[in-house]
């Protein structure tokens, strides 16, 4: 049994509440499938005394419903609040022996990067990337399973859903977690021709990842994400020494050197 839960940022909550019940739907989703799971059903707790904007809410959860083909089974409404809140919960399921951690990943492995590249920039959030409102449920299902099918195939030792900290920022927990660090080069990680690197490093992506893998296994998990339009690339090697650098053709810099820097604090699964 896989457990997830996750809160809506209260900016996105104040600019569309619509997008932000429907991101609740997706990134918990998102976190199911980058355990190698299957989700099965979400709870939600909702705070908010304006009807206007619950409903926006619940129509966003709605489509989210529809898209992602998990269904909302419950929760609880605040309906006196002083402010606006949206938390969602969901469960899934997985075999044991497929799992994918997030703490697990090994000196020498290969990092992956996968997001598709398929979308634009939400409205005026400057922060969504949105991949997954003009496209089919089968095309965003098919994204989610692909990574039920790694699981299965056993082809990475780690991987995170990437979320709200981004593709580096996503990249550290899992190797905080892990107990490890790595080499990342910059031109490698996937990017849309017309966004610029540091806003790009502050986007949520609708479908992303980042996985780490052993070398004999990374391509074929390469070929599979892109496959279903995720496109994955290699962009470094996870190494020993608990520091995560970024490279270009010009510079090296040290992003987190976690020796002495923390992201949630805790390392080892």
């Amino acid at each position: 049994m896989l457990l997830a839960t996750d809160g809506i940022w209260g900016s996105l909550m104040d600019i569309d509440p619509y997008w932000a019940g429907y991101c609740s739907v997706l990134v918990n989703v998102n976190d199911i499938a980058a355990m190698g799971g299957t989700p099965m059903g979400m709870t939600n707790v909702s705070s908010s005394s304006d009807e206007n904007i619950i409903n926006q809410i619940m129509d966003g959860i709605s489509d989210g419903v529809k898209k992602f083909g998990v269904p909302m089974v419950g929760g609880h409404t605040h309906p006196d609040t002083p402010y606006n809140a949206l938390d969602v919960a969901i469960s899934g399921i997985v075999k044991k022996d497929d799992i994918i951690p997030s703490c697990n990943a090994n000196d020498g492995d290969d990092v992956i990067v996968a997001v598709d590249l398929d979308g634009s920039v939400y409205k005026d959030t400057g922060i969504n990337w949105d991949t997954t409102s003009d496209k089919s449920p089968k095309y965003v299902q098919d994204q989610l399973k692909v990574m039920n099918t790694i699981g299965k195939k056993h082809l990475v030792s780690a991987g995170k859903d990437i979320s709200n900290p981004g593709i580096i920022g996503t990249l550290g927990m899992l190797l905080e977690a892990s107990n490890m660090g790595a080499n990342i080069q910059l031109e490698k990680i996937p990017k849309p021709d017309d966004i610029d690197w540091i806003s790009w490093f502050k986007m949520y992506p609708g479908s992303g990842f980042v996985l780490t893998s052993s070398p004999d296994f990374s391509d074929e998990c390469v070929s599979l994400l892109n496959k279903y339009h995720i496109d994955a690339s290699i962009v470094g090697k996870v190494t020993n020494d608990k520091k995560l650098t970024l490279s270009d053709v010009k510079l090296t810099k040290t992003v987190f050197d976690f020796n002495k820097d923390k992201i949630m604090g805790f390392s080892e699964c």
